[in-house]
């Protein structure tokens, strides 16, 4: 039992009821599903708040959810689709300030303090771009490269078609390559 226990057989645990088995899911998939809420909804607390939601909206709908189809994806629509009812009944328009862009690995080299205030400014010159982006264009930026999903968990996050995600993501990164300027 010394190897890493995947999705699938916590699902399947979860599905048989052992509900030690879905804190273990959420402890895999907290992170992500928090920045997926931050990115949609704008906040810190209503990202919580859809998250959490999500959570508990998840393990209801468990005994629908098809063995064999990934799960992070799943989640990660049923987290989107919180965030964007959240971020509608509140009627606010925060700017995206994304945490996962600014997320410390382990293992990574500190920066000088000079390279640190150089990243903090270029980083912020790029996150302003992409707070002028539409929404659409906005959402396919920050699953893909501030989140690091594939195309297809892009698309299923978003509820869009994988051709979609490519459309919107090579206008999206026209858009950006014509107000940064490249040194950034």
């Amino acid at each position: 039992m010394g190897r890493p226990v995947d999705d699938a057989e916590l699902v399947t645990r979860v599905q048989q009821g052992d509900a030690a088995a879905y804190e273990e899911l959420v402890r895999m998939h907290q992170g992500i599903a928090f920045r997926t809420a931050y990115l949609i909804a704008g906040s810190s607390s209503d990202a919580e708040e859809a998250a959490h939601e999500a959570f508990v909206k998840a393990f209801g709908a468990l005994g629908r959810f098809r063995r064999g189809k990934p799960f992070r994806p799943w989640l990660l629509a049923i987290v989107a689709n919180e965030a964007r009812n959240r971020r509608r009944s509140a009627g606010r328009r925060h700017a995206l300030a994304l945490r996962a862009a600014e997320e410390i690995r382990p293992g990574d080299a500190a920066p000088s303090p000079e390279a640190a205030v150089l990243g903090r400014e270029q980083l912020g010159v790029l996150l302003e771009a992409v707070n002028r982006l539409s929404e659409e264009h906005r959402l396919v930026v920050a699953c893909r490269y501030f989140l690091d999903l594939s195309e297809a968990e892009t698309a299923s996050v978003l509820g869009i078609r994988r051709g979609t995600v490519k459309s919107r993501l090579s206008r999206a990164l026209e858009r950006l390559r014509e107000e940064v300027p490249a040194h950034v």
